[in-house]
């Protein structure tokens, strides 16, 4: 098993200055066992599982239930029953309220409009995604990047079970999960379109080519991609607008968040599959960005392109300061017009460009030529200091 001290440590600091912590992902992405890994440090723990009819009838009297209950309380697959986000409010508005939730759920409308509407100032949010390179050390970034972070996935013993293992996912999830969640599209139709934006991956969002391809409406397909981001297995990184005299893009880019299930959509089994196919600098893309993420806070995160035709992958502003990335899946990158042109209409801070090599290399001053591995180190590497970050 692999340990999460990140995680663990952001569940406690949400403790710190609220009652409840809520924990969402997709499904199978280690939310279970990394409540049980908090739970350790918890004598009394107590453990409810909603997809358990046991559990389930536990719960049908939650305040009662969950009212005489102390320490840790972990609610798992909480959408399951939407309504208990109204006791939870009146249980935590209690004074010296004797309990801690820890709320587990796979991303769903459900859960996202109980936080909003019943929890809301009451309640620190926690998105968990699958093992990143911090966790799965750098020497097993070709293997991340291959099977993606999902841990079943990871830890598979083979590329050939890891690949089968994520197409029964993909099956599941659209079969089982979607329909739970109260999304009645039909299965087949969900996957042609998260098939779509396999091919799309990385590129900017078309709304209109997306619906003539499904015989559908915009508005529709846009809700379809919403679903799917919703459900934390597709990525909407929305475009940095600021009044330059330029011809700025105002559609979004549009991403398979984990590589893994990027790549059973489009059948890659083995390196070699993905070595040779006409998305592997798509896939670097969409692989490096999300160990970026993973190391900060995707809330400011953008991405810049002009009508001209200059571009920069992912903007994070941090503490104040624009820092840019791009990801080259090169032996040795270099700086192009477009970078320069993006570090000086955006004033960035630094520019990084990551990719698959070992060595880092400087291009200018405010260029740096990043090798994927050090990307766990990136925040001691940013031209400012730790306590800023």
């Amino acid at each position: 098993m692999i340990s999460r001290p990140r995680y663990v440590k952001a569940i406690a600091d949400g403790f710190e200055n609220h009652p409840a912590v809520a924990l969402s992902g997709p499904r199978q992405c280690g939310k279970t066992t990394l409540a049980r890994l908090f739970g350790q440090q918890e004598k009394d723990g107590i453990f409810f599982d909603l997809e358990s009819a046991v559990d389930r009838r536990r719960l049908e009297s939650p305040e009662q239930t969950l009212g005489s209950l102390e320490g840790l309380v972990v609610i798992d697959e909480i959408q399951r029953m939407p309504a208990l986000f109204e006791t939870l409010r009146v249980l935590l508005d209690r004074p010296k309220q004797p309990a801690r939730f820890l709320l587990l759920g796979s991303a769903s409308p459900d859960l996202i409009r109980g936080v909003s509407e019943s929890l809301a100032g009451r309640v620190a949010l926690i998105d968990l995604a699958g093992f990143d390179l911090g966790e799965a050390e750098p020497e097993n970034l070709s293997k991340l990047w291959l099977r993606g972070g999902f841990p079943r996935s990871f830890l598979s013993t083979s590329n050939a079970a890891s690949h089968a293992w994520r197409q029964s996912f993909i099956r599941t999830f659209l079969e089982r999960d979607l329909p739970q969640f109260g999304i009645a599209i039909p299965a087949e139709r969900l996957r042609r379109f998260w098939t779509m934006i396999a091919h799309y991956h990385g590129q900017v969002w078309n709304g209109a080519e997306f619906a003539r391809s499904l015989g559908t409406s915009e508005p529709t397909a846009r809700r379809y991609l919403d679903i799917l981001a919703g459900s934390y297995v597709a990525r909407i990184l929305p475009p940095w607008h600021e009044n330059l005299k330029k011809r700025q893009l105002k559609s979004p880019k549009i991403y398979v968040r984990d590589s893994g299930l990027l790549h059973a959509l489009l059948e890659l089994e083995t390196h070699q599959d993905l070595l040779g196919h006409p998305k592997l600098g798509a896939s670097w893309e969409g692989f490096a960005l999300e160990q970026i993420l993973a190391q900060f806070s995707a809330h400011s995160a953008c991405f810049w392109g002009t009508h001209a035709g200059a571009e920069l992958d992912l903007m994070l502003t941090i503490r104040g300061r624009r820092h840019g990335f791009e990801f080259k899946h090169a032996d040795a990158p270099s700086a192009t017009r477009s970078m320069r042109t993006a570090l000086n209409d955006l004033s960035l801070e630094h520019l990084w460009i990551v990719y698959p090599g070992s060595q880092r290399y400087p291009l200018d001053k405010r260029i740096t030529v990043l090798p994927a591995d050090e990307i766990p180190k990136l925040k001691i590497l940013l031209p400012c200091s730790s306590e800023e970050i």
